[in-house]
């Protein structure tokens, strides 16, 4: 092998290496990234739990109720499909 041949070689070597620390760059952002979404993530799932703790679902009663609220105060919405509604059976009442 002449010094051609090795300085090619050296050359190609750098390259290789060089590329490999720019994708092991990339991914190593992108794990970072995808850590920190994920941390996001708990932190919203985790203040949704304590909302939800706080603020308990209302009963059925109360659901209904609402939706005649609802009904009274909003005249633009369909009401029909809305009177169906509240003739649906509730579940949690039988």
């Amino acid at each position: 092998m002449g010094p051609g041949e090795t300085l090619s070689l050296a050359a190609v070597l750098v390259a290789v290496i060089a590329i490999t620390g720019i994708v092991a760059g990339a991914y190593r952002s992108r794990l970072a990234f995808r850590q920190r979404e994920l941390e996001l993530k708990i932190e919203l799932a985790r203040v949704e739990l304590e909302t939800a703790r706080a603020h308990p679902d209302p009963s059925p009663l109360e659901h209904r109720v609402r939706v005649l609220e609802r009904i009274a105060t909003d005249r633009a919405r369909d009401l029909a499909s809305q009177i169906d509604e509240l003739a649906k059976p509730d579940p949690l009442l039988n």
